[in-house]
């Protein structure tokens, strides 16, 4: 379980530090749901990515703080329900697996982790 964690990390903490370095005119040739949203709310998404990608490995690395992965993931889950929603209001359809599968492999972490507290 603790590979799909690192997975699901890193595919965030890239996306995240995408979405913060690179400037909002770069972001619209490859996503157009930027253009409906100012820059600094383009700049949060991609910090909430990273920070949540950050709280998905680190715990684990030290094995500290294990409590982090499912609030991690928990609030990976909500971010990808947002996105599902920004891609069906422009009507962006197939766009819409990206965030679903994510979201779902959120949810199996966000599961797992609150599982293995609790054991």
């Amino acid at each position: 379980m603790h590979i799909l964690t690192y997975i699901l990390a890193a595919v965030f903490v890239l996306a995240g530090a995408m979405k913060m370095m690179q400037p909002k005119t770069k972001l619209e040739i490859k996503m157009a749901w930027v253009k409906d949203l100012p820059s600094w709310q383009i700049k949060a998404i991609g910090a909430l990515e990273a920070l949540a990608a950050l709280a998905l490995a680190l715990p684990l690395i030290f094995d500290n703080g294990l409590i982090l992965v499912p609030l991690a993931a928990t609030g990976l889950v909500f971010l990808m329900i947002g996105a599902i929603f920004t891609h069906a209001r422009i009507k962006e359809i197939p766009m819409i697996a990206i965030p679903a599968v994510l979201g779902a492999l959120a949810l199996w972490v966000a599961i797992w982790g609150y599982t293995d507290l609790i054991s």
